[in-house]
């Protein structure tokens, strides 16, 4: 019997010795590093609106009703415009529409958050 407890024993500081891998942290890095259209089913009705939408026409009509020297610096027009048709398109309010935004990857999609 001691003889076995030593072998036992033996092991056990054998193993503690052995330390487990270490995880390369690379599959989750690829995870948190995903860009939303690796993740999102693009056939989602709002991808599909946002990849319809001239963005780029909203910036160059909306571009004087930025000054660039006076204020706070602005949030970018798709984002503006964006949140604004959410909140009409879903009835919500402003603190609503914020709210669902920040846990709906759809609607952060359809406002160029990435």
């Amino acid at each position: 019997m001691q003889g076995f407890c030593l072998s036992v024993f033996e092991t056990l500081q054998f193993e503690s010795r052995l330390k487990p891998k270490s995880p390369s942290g690379k599959f989750q890095f690829q995870l948190f590093q995903a860009h939303f259209d690796q993740i999102l089913n693009h056939y989602h009705p709002l991808i599909l609106l946002a990849n319809k939408i001239d963005w780029l026409r909203f910036e160059t009509e909306l571009e004087d009703c930025y000054c660039p020297d006076n204020g706070a610096p602005a949030l970018p027009t798709r984002l503006l415009v964006g949140l604004h048709y959410l909140k009409h398109a879903f009835n919500e309010s402003d603190d609503s529409v914020i709210a669902r935004w920040i846990e709906n990857p759809y609607w952060q999609y359809f406002c160029a958050e990435d």
